[in-house]
Order: C-alpha cells, then sequence, then structure tokens
C-alpha cells in the first residue's frame, strides 16, 4: 500500500481527495483543561493506546491559554523553530512572519513555506491555503486581511487571533491536509508525529443532533498514519459569540501521526457567519518534532 506521503503527491497533482474508509467516533466536551480520554480510531487493534487529548474553547486567549501550553509541554521543549532535524521538541506556526504581519499572502497550493524549515506542508482542493489578518492595516492598498480577501467585511469583526496578527484559511474550500517530512530535506523524507493540535477562531457550531435547536458540529480533525490508516477523529469544541477561540490536540507516546486532515466550519469562507453557515479560520499549529519513519 503506498503511504499518506506519496498519496498526497498524488493529491497535489489530481486534485483528489484523501478517502478513507472506516468508522470513527466523535469527541466535543467543552473543557479548559486537558481531557485523558479517547474516542475514535477506526479498526483498532487491540493494543492500541488511545492519545491525550487536549481541548478547550472560550471568548478570549486565556480562555485556552493553559490548554495550549500543557498541549506544548506534552509534546516537549524545545520550540525547534527553523531548526534541522533534532531527535524532541517541537515545531510552531502562526502565520505572523515574514515581513508586514498585516500583508494577506497570495492563496497557493501546496503551501511550502515551511517544508523545508518545519517539516510540513499544506494543501486543498481550492484555490489555494492564505495567510491573513482579519482585516488589514488602514494603510494597505487594495484593501486586504480576510475582509478584503473574501469581500465580507463582517470578516474583520467575527474572528480573533490567538497571536497576533495573522490567521490561516483554505480559500474556495473549508479543507487543509497537512503532511509530514524531515526538516532540512525540503519534503525528501517522509516522517511522523507523535502530536499535532490546532487554534480555531469563530466556531460556533457543537456537536448536536439535527433536531430542531441543535445544528451539526462544523469543525473536525481527522488523524492519519502513514498507510492513511485512520487513527483518531473528534470535532473542535465551540463557544458562541463572534471571535471565540478553540483548540483541539491530541499526542501519542510514539510518532505515528503521519496526516491531518482539518474541516475548518460547515463551508468555505465567503457568506456571512449565520445560523446556516458557520465560518471558521485558523491560528497557531502546534506538532511534535517530525521524525523520520521506521
Amino acid at each position: 500500500m503506498k503511504n499518506i506521503h506519496t498519496k498526497e503527491h498524488a493529491t497535489m497533482k489530481k486534485h483528489i481527495l484523501l478517502t478513507v474508509v472506516a468508522a470513527f467516533g466523535l469527541l466535543s466536551v467543552m473543557v479548559s483543561v486537558p481531557v485523558r480520554q479517547a474516542h475514535a480510531q477506526g479498526n483498532a487493534s487491540k493494543d492500541f493506546v488511545p492519545p491525550i487529548v487536549f481541548q478547550a474553547a472560550g471568548p478570549t486567549v486565556e480562555s485556552i491559554q493553559g490548554t495550549v501550553d500543557a498541549f506544548r509541554a506534552a509534546l516537549g521543549e524545545p520550540d525547534n523553530a527553523n531548526g534541522g532535524p533534532s531527535a524532541s521538541g517541537r515545531r510552531e506556526i502562526n502565520w505572523d512572519g515574514g515581513g508586514n504581519n498585516f500583508t494577506t499572502t497570495d492563496p497557493v497550493t501546496p503551501f511550502n513555506v515551511f517544508l523545508d524549515t518545519r517539516g510540513a506542508q499544506f494543501t486543498t482542493l481550492g484555490t489555494g491555503l492564505t495567510q491573513a489578518p482579519p482585516t488589514a492595516d488602514p494603510v494597505q492598498f487594495p484593501p486586504g486581511g480576510l475582509a478584503g480577501l473574501f469581500n465580507n467585511p463582517t470578516y474583520g469583526t467575527i474572528f480573533s487571533t490567538f497571536s497576533p496578527e495573522r490567521l490561516f484559511t483554505p480559500v474556495g474550500s473549508n479543507i487543509t491536509q497537512a503532511v509530514f517530512f524531515l526538516p532540512g530535506t525540503n519534503g525528501a523524507t517522509p516522517a511522523t508525529v507523535t502530536g499535532f493540535g490546532a487554534v480555531f477562531t469563530d466556531v460556533d457550531q457543537p456537536d448536536g443532533s439535527k433536531k430542531r435547536g441543535h445544528r451539526r458540529a462544523s469543525t473536525l480533525l481527522k488523524y492519519f498514519d502513514a498507510d492513511g490508516k485512520l487513527l483518531f477523529s473528534s470535532f473542535v469544541p465551540a463557544s458562541p459569540g463572534d471571535g471565540s477561540l478553540s483548540f483541539f490536540g491530541i499526542v501519542f507516546d510514539d510518532a505515528r501521526i503521519a496526516g491531518v486532515r482539518i474541516t475548518s466550519g460547515n463551508v468555505a469562507p465567503g457568506p456571512d457567519d449565520d445560523r446556516k453557515h458557520d465560518i471558521v479560520v485558523m491560528d497557531d499549529f502546534i506538532y511534535g518534532e517530525p521524525q523520520v519513519l521506521p
């Protein structure tokens, strides 16, 4: 069977979504501390050791800060930033570097900005992936930011940042796929990580039924091994109100995560955020130091 990295290259060339035939469980408990329980993998073996789950949601940075810091600690120190391969630690991407933090980058896929330096590559079936603040610097022309990019001024107020100023989102899609490589090899050496977590803004829809008064959860993470097998799947906790922040991440005892598929919101950015459309974008990505496949 082709591994997930080979499949991902095929996805980039052919624009085909990674499909996995597997049952998955749901986890959607709103908490502000790590939850040491797991639901979820398809066709798990009896010796499967579930990951530690970290999740939180709330109206402010402080609502999730403690959980994010606990997740960082579980992955290990240090933050290796743009360094070469390391035996331990973690990598973080906050989308805020590269010059003017108010700049809106052109949507591209694959998004290879951090492929060589931090061992992560991101793709989407949409137009591409972009870094942008909720709204642009007033002196920037033409208008940028998510408000300008999607021609929707409400986006300047419904999103907030965990680490100012820029956020990350697919354009023309609500799907982002991540695969990992050994830093410093420019995508030549596939890798796996022990854990992956992400910050989201304005997740309004919690897990629930389709009955009156309830809406289906909108934001989902799926974790895959090197063979494309589903390891774990969970919805991201929600917090009502504009500008809220949510975090979800898992950590395994060993480096077994080769890819992550993120569904952010129930529709691609563009429409107004309302009862039918839960528009969600992303902030910081945090993951374990990429390790060479065994």
